[in-house]
């Protein structure tokens, strides 16, 4: 019988104390998740496999998120009561992903048979995939050049998996025609090739095939050829991942912000959004630690700056939109996702809670920080933001504004909305249904912003909630670091000997 929840077990390695087995696990990875494993180590003492008769050696939870951050997980083996000895295991990650990389192309033909009475062959090109069922799949169709036997076509791209679906030595089938306008275009010649073969028209080379008609060449005893195509170039673009980035070494820097504004109600009456009850969080705490259980996985020192706004701040008590909740301004971080929890609540007896709600400060000031770090140009540290409020907004204008300045840089702000505030203007933020533009009309580059009313994940968990604003990351960071051209730090040899490991 497995047990509950068991996916999957490794073959038996018999009598060895050190044993590296060769099973794989395979599970699906949701960044927007916490996926709690828990890996158990059996010694089977008789030919039995049943686990029956094994003795436990010992067991370790973790998440899924912390085995790809770090991509090589080592820690104790634990036995009943949680004792250590002094086993460990390792757990190892690598993305099963499919290819997602892109080639360019670009094509040529020379002397190709002219087909046309008072003027040369208008040719085109088509490129077909052979399927596994015989079938063939038109994956690309050049444009036409007119009145030339020697075209050359212009360069395309294609994906990899649309041109062979993964497999180089799938074979692809290549047809020249002639173009007639009344869409009965003359056949000049065929040729197959493989994704493989072309690839040899990398750095400069050339690959060139005789362009065959096979009427001609069953008929026609001195028949060479209808004409030569060459490939004069195959680049291949690398379409990079999540987890390329992430295993690479790029770290989620998770920064929060809290809103202190008089619209809360007083934190010591119970019907206030900020009141601290003995027994259960309020709405923003809930919130905080949703989401910030997640990008805690994603950051390997598990420093995060806490920041409040609309309050006024001890000791002059001027008004700031973006003061550090610890109030040690030169340094905000708080340790770990309950060091923010405890920060805010020895914060809230000393603020006087005002207004009005200000974001644009606190999202120029993580914007300063995601700008100095493009300056490595190096895909080190991603940085989200998540704007706790419960209001609308004073400063739409200079916010929309800071977004999109911010949506240039490698950030992402997630604003969940406390309370029962009407939230209408704050969708206008998260582009989803159209384009945010600045007060100047600049469009976002990128759509950065995701906003949810807490309201909506009342009597849901707040792994829900968590999902909601996390699922677009993955796809900002990839959209962000590829389109600038950006690869993943270092490839998984470096990474393996300059990653200090965890215990």
């Amino acid at each position: 019988m497995s047990n509950p929840g068991e996916v999957d077990r490794t073959e038996v390695i018999r009598t060895c104390i050190n044993p590296v087995y060769s099973k794989l696990f395979t599970v699906d990875f949701y960044f927007e998740e916490v996926q709690r494993l828990r890996f158990e180590v059996h010694d089977i003492s008789s030919n039995h496999n049943g686990l029956k008769e094994a003795d436990f050696l010992g067991g370790m939870e973790c998440t899924l998120g912390q085995i790809v951050s770090q991509r090589k997980l080592s820690k104790s083996l634990l036995k009943h009561g949680n004792t250590a000895g002094k086993s460990s295991i390792t757990v190892i990650a690598e993305e099963l992903s499919g290819n997602d990389d892109y080639v360019e192309l670009a094509f040529n033909a020379r002397k190709l048979d002219d087909k046309d009475f008072f003027s040369k062959s208008d040719p085109f090109l088509e490129i077909f995939r052979m399927n596994d069922d015989a079938t063939q799949q038109l994956v690309h169709r050049t444009e036409v050049v007119m009145n030339n036997l020697s075209p050359a076509w212009k360069s395309f791209k294609v994906s990899v998996n649309s041109l062979c679906s993964g497999d180089p030595d799938r074979r692809l089938k290549c047809i020249v025609w002639d173009w007639d306008s009344n869409g009965k275009h003359d056949f000049i010649g065929e040729f197959t090739s493989t994704f493989k073969e072309m690839r040899g028209a990398m750095e400069g080379k050339q690959v060139q095939w005789e362009c065959i008609n096979p009427k001609y060449k069953a008929k026609k005893k001195n028949y060479k050829n209808s004409g030569m195509v060459i490939l004069n170039q195959c680049k291949i673009h690398k379409m990079h991942s999540f987890l390329d980035y992430i295993m690479g070494g790029c770290q989620i820097q998770f920064t929060v912000a809290i809103d202190f504004t008089a619209s809360n109600g007083d934190p010591r009456n119970s019907c206030s959004l900020h009141y601290i009850h003995p027994y259960q969080p309020n709405e923003y705490l809930k919130a905080l630690v949703a989401v910030g259980e997640i990008c805690q996985d994603y950051d390997s020192d598990k420093m995060f700056p806490a920041f409040g706004f609309g309050a006024r701040i001890p000791p002059e008590y001027t008004v700031s939109h973006d003061f550090a909740i610890n109030f040690n301004e030169d340094n905000p971080e708080c340790a770990g996702i309950q060091g923010v929890v405890e920060a805010y609540q020895s914060c809230l007896p000393k603020l006087q809670l005002y207004g009005p709600t200000n974001i644009a400060p606190i999202i120029q000031k993580v914007a300063k920080s995601a700008s100095e770090e493009t300056n490595t140009k190096e895909a080190s540290q991603y940085f989200i933001l998540l704007i706790l409020t419960d209001g609308v907004i004073t400063d739409m204008a200079d916010t929309r504004e800071a977004i999109v300045h911010a949506s240039h840089l490698p950030m992402s702000v997630i604003i969940v909305g406390v309370g029962n505030a009407d939230f209408s203007d704050m969708q206008m933020l998260d582009g989803d249904d159209g384009i945010l533009r600045s007060p100047k009309g600049e469009p976002v580059l990128r759509d950065i912003v995701q906003f949810v009313p807490f309201r909506n994940f009342k009597h849901a968990s707040p792994a829900a909630l968590a999902k909601s604003v996390l699922a677009e990351v993955p796809n900002q960071v990839v959209d962000y670091y590829n389109g600038k051209g950006i690869k993943p730090k270092c490839s998984s040899e470096v990474y393996e000997s300059s990653r200090t490991l965890a215990p």
